[in-house]
């Protein structure tokens, strides 16, 4: 007999909270998809495969410079800032931004100059010659304007403006559309650079426009009081920034290393498959991680309520994510040529075995954030290294045996090992353990998951398509009753349906 756990008010406050911040920041995300949908078609079209890898090799090394020389102010600050709110006292909110605004001008000057400096040698590295040195000049440019951005979109997310935060995403995305569009069109492969120039530029000028709408008191401090109180930010900021770092390193060597076997097309192939992933599957990650994040860290101290707090961010995140899990894996071939065309159709098995992993990942995702919103800097780096290690060593070896689809095998298998890793070392470090209801979900969904993953890719079309179809619906279903269960799903949306028809009606 299935006994049903009674939601009690301030749990279905909770479960509330998660999906409106999702929801707001699904919205963006989707929003941000259509612009990413409609850049990838034309860089598909206009620039073709080696475009693409050319493009992905010059962000992701840009992006390894990044990492390593932002001290993962994007992350630290906003628990620094979180936890300055919850005291409620402004001057100290004042202090925290100061200290973040000076930092971010460092740390983005320290990357504008170390890739300039290092742009012949980063040419050689990544493309073989020196050609592209010239790029990296220019490119260092875009890093001092994404830190800058950075900073700004950390203050709205600390102080939980998210409305702004919001406004200010969607307008950088829809500009940067504009500016970069034509210039692949009148420059062809010489209009990459000034395209991802443009779109960091409005960003930032963006971000900065909502920024000042906050308000705030502005603090005066000298250098030895920026650093005394910027200290452990930075501290925790490192161990992010370093461990970031090797993540864009460990993707930048697969990217090398895919290169010298297969090409650049295939780079691009690869580029373009994991964008798929990581941008249209990954937007639950990006809506949800922008609210869970400064939540988790308000109720860090405690770790009864943080266990609860990651348990229901899980929840939500599997029942969001397994339904249009299993719609992707059913119309993956479409979506492929939809947003790119038909020279990209090889991406198609690597995609269903990632779409197999972006399930593991959503379960370990949510417990791994306990490390930072923690501040335990050190084990998130250590926990963050072990996982680029394996996951680099996974990704060789798949390549090397598989060929494409040898990728998408070693990110789900990389995913599993990494949820089995986050969740011994949160159960020993903070006494965690994942409740009846998420195991239940999890299980349920993961079931669902794995049985349209076979039928997709051993059964005959129609015949795939009919049972996958069946087995979406059962699994929106399940989702649907789950959510009404825990937070009265149904009654929200009459609500929202109410105040559409009087609005209409006036």
């Amino acid at each position: 007999m299935i006994t049903l756990t009674k939601i009690v008010p301030d749990q279905q406050s909770s479960y509330r909270q998660i999906l409106r911040a999702t929801s707001l920041f699904g919205a963006v995300q989707v929003f941000n998809i259509i612009i990413s949908i409609i850049r990838s078609k034309f860089v598909a079209v206009l620039l073709g495969p080696t475009g693409m890898g050319i493009m992905g090799l010059l962000t992701s090394t840009i992006g390894m410079i990044s990492r390593l020389t932002n001290f993962g102010l994007g992350t630290s600050a906003v628990k620094d800032i979180a936890s300055a709110l919850g005291t409620g006292k402004e001057k100290r909110i004042g202090i925290i931004i100061t200290v973040i605004r000076r930092f971010v001008w460092i740390t983005g000057l320290m990357g504008l100059i170390i890739t300039a400096v290092l742009s012949h040698w980063l040419s050689q590295i990544t493309f073989g010659s020196s050609e592209y040195s010239l790029a990296f000049i220019w490119l260092s440019i875009s890093l001092l304007f994404d830190q800058l951005s950075s900073g700004q979109l950390v203050i709205l997310q600390g102080l939980r403006q998210l409305n702004y935060l919001a406004k200010a995403n969607l307008s950088g995305s829809f500009i940067g559309l504009f500016i970069s569009i034509p210039l692949y069109y009148i420059w062809d492969l010489d209009g990459i650079v000034p395209g991802i120039i443009g779109s960091a530029l409005f960003s930032l000028l963006m971000s900065w426009y909502f920024a000042k709408k906050t308000k705030f008191i502005k603090t005066p401090l000298s250098v030895a009081q920026t650093l005394v109180e910027g200290k452990n930010m930075l501290q925790v900021g490192f161990m992010i920034s370093l461990s970031g770092f090797f993540s864009v390193a460990a993707s930048y060597i697969v990217r090398i290393y895919i290169s010298r076997i297969g090409g650049v097309d295939q780079v691009g192939l690869y580029t373009a498959g994991f964008a798929i992933i990581n941008t249209y599957v990954g937007l639950i990650f990006n809506a949800m991680g922008t609210d869970y994040y400064p939540r988790l860290s308000a109720v860090a101290h405690d770790n009864s309520i943080c266990k609860q707090t990651i348990n229901q961010q899980a929840e939500i995140a599997i029942l969001i994510l397994a339904p249009i899990l299993i719609v992707f894996l059913i119309v993956i071939q479409w979506v492929v040529i939809l947003l790119y065309s038909r020279q990209f159709i090889a991406v198609n098995e690597m995609i269903n075995w990632a779409a197999l992993g972006m399930f593991f990942k959503a379960a370990s995702w949510a417990v791994a954030f306990m490390f930072l919103a923690k501040g335990s800097g050190k084990l998130f780096f250590w926990n963050e290294l072990m996982a680029n290690a394996y996951l680099l060593a996974f990704n060789i070896l798949g390549y090397h045996f598989w060929g494409l689809t040898g990728l998408g095998i070693s990110f789900a298998i990389g995913y599993l090992v990494y949820l089995i890793q986050v969740y011994v070392i949160s159960k020993i470090k903070f006494a965690f353990n994942f409740d009846s209801d998420f195991v239940k979900i999890f299980s349920i969904q993961l079931c669902l998951v794995l049985v349209v993953f076979l039928t997709i890719n051993f059964l005959n079309i129609p015949y795939a398509y009919q049972a996958g179809t069946l087995l979406a619906i059962i699994s929106g279903w399940y989702s649907i009753a789950e959510l009404e269960k825990k937070m009265g799903l149904l009654s929200i949306l009459r609500r929202y349906r109410d105040k559409i028809d009087s609005n209409f009606n006036i």
